[in-house]
């Protein structure tokens, strides 16, 4: 593929910064040059400061330099004009040094209209600073001002628009992927860029293509190795079954039954996982009471409890034993379970697994702590994570699925799920449930 010719975003700033400010020089000394240029010239075709020329030098020819000055003054007040009459022998075509330094020290831009009226005499004319119907100096320092504001302004705006708005769809498209949607990409009109947010954008396809690749051949590998075992493993059942009335040594048989049964769950619990991930918000939901599903959890692992010499206790607020949330009551019962199943796995006799369940903030929220070792600070926020096992600070039975199980459920369920170090040493698990009907 031909390689493409880069612009730099750094080139395109500085640039833009640059030709913002020396466009704003260039039109502003265009602009003042012209008005003042326009102002020159009404000067000049004034008929009347020829004719008033004519009456100085006349004055100046009769009375003197001293009569020619007052009455230049005069007129020049009533025409709001600074007027001169200067010999054109004496200054080789300039201006006399005191003429500019007057007009330097009031105007410094101003360009005096000269109106030739003889071949000795010329008279020079500008403004007034304070006349009226003459543009004032401070206008074309405005003028300049707001010209360099605007033109700057323009410029930061579009420099804030090259690289905000860009990074603006990414971050959309982004948040979008993680919420599902793993057919967004950032449009090719931002990845075709020849800068670095085109590298970026071209880079950011690339590797959400390759993320969703690899995530969609996980999901395909749990729901084929869960189809494919399910199949043998019933048959291996059944022929264990038969063999074990043959008179096979019952120890042996029984430790076959047991990892049968193992594999069987492992198998169950990854078609669990596989259907929440792909079903998410289409599965079906109907009211049902969070406490009730929660103590048939507890008589289900009554047993077990009992087994493992482990008490638990649960704790119902009043107004909490009628509340009822919107989801499926199967998976709601195999997510508390696999909570349950993983706190008493780490409970050891003697000890105690606490149940409480209390409202807030419109939430049903439901705490199962046990009595365990608990977790290390920087494994708990990957508990939830499949197939992960904190095994350096609580060896377990399972394979890592139960806790992952239980936070897809609850997520579909729109709900939320953490995971702390109680007050006693073990591991609180937390799920908030929102409120479908609150019935007392």
């Amino acid at each position: 593929m031909k390689r493409r010719l880069m612009f730099p975003l750094f080139w395109r700033i500085f640039l833009s910064i640059w030709l913002a400010m020396a466009i704003t020089l260039l039109i502003s000394n265009v602009a003042t040059r012209a008005l003042m240029d326009r102002e020159r010239a009404a000067i000049e075709r004034q008929v009347g400061l020829r004719e008033l020329a004519f009456e100085a030098i006349k004055v100046r020819e009769d009375e003197g330099r001293g009569a020619a000055w007052r009455f230049l003054k005069g007129q020049g007040e009533r025409l709001e004009l600074h007027l001169i009459l200067i010999e054109n022998d004496k200054h080789d075509g300039r201006l006399p040094s005191s003429i500019r330094e007057r007009m330097q020290s009031g105007w410094h831009r101003q360009r005096p209209a000269l109106i030739d009226v003889t071949e000795k005499y010329r008279l020079v004319a500008w403004p007034r600073m304070d006349g009226d119907g003459w543009i004032d100096p401070r206008f074309f320092r405005v003028l300049e001002m707001v010209l360099a504001f605007v033109l700057i302004t323009l410029a930061c705006w579009w420099i804030a628009r090259l690289v905000s708005r860009p990074l603006k769809h990414m971050e959309t498209t982004a948040r979008d992927i993680a919420g599902g949607n793993t057919e967004l990409r950032v449009s090719e009109r931002i990845a075709g860029r020849r800068d670095e947010v085109g590298q970026l954008a071209a880079a950011f396809n690339a590797m959400t293509e390759q993320l969703c690749s690899l995530l969609e051949r996980q999901k395909h590998l749990l729901r084929d190795i869960s189809h494919d075992l399910r199949t043998p493993l019933t048959r291996q059942r059944i022929a264990i079954e038969l063999a074990s009335e043959g008179g096979i040594d019952d120890d042996l048989m029984a430790s076959i039954l047991r990892q049968n049964e193992r594999l069987e769950a492992m198998t169950s619990q990854i078609l669990t996982l596989y259907r929440v991930t792909e079903e998410g918000a289409d599965i079906p939901r109907e009211a049902v009471q969070p406490v009730v599903i929660i103590n048939n959890v507890l008589q289900d692992a009554a047993d077990y409890a009992e087994h493992q010499g482990v008490d638990c206790q649960l704790m119902v607020r009043p107004e909490c034993r009628k509340v009822s949330v919107l989801g499926d009551q199967g998976l709601l019962q195999r997510a508390f379970d696999n909570i349950v199943q993983n706190a008493l796995d780490h409970t050891g006799p003697g000890h105690a697994i606490h149940i409480g369940v209390d409202k807030v903030d419109g939430s049903l929220v439901i705490a199962i702590e046990d009595e365990g070792p608990g977790v290390a600070p920087d494994m708990l926020p990957h508990l939830f994570e499949p197939f992960y096992r904190a095994d350096k600070s609580r060896g377990g039975k399972g394979w890592g699925l139960g806790l992952a199980i239980a936070r897809d459920i609850v997520s579909a369920h729109d709900g939320a799920i953490r995971a702390e170090n109680g007050t006693s040493g073990g591991l609180r698990v937390t799920v908030s449930l929102p409120i479908f009907t609150d019935i007392l």
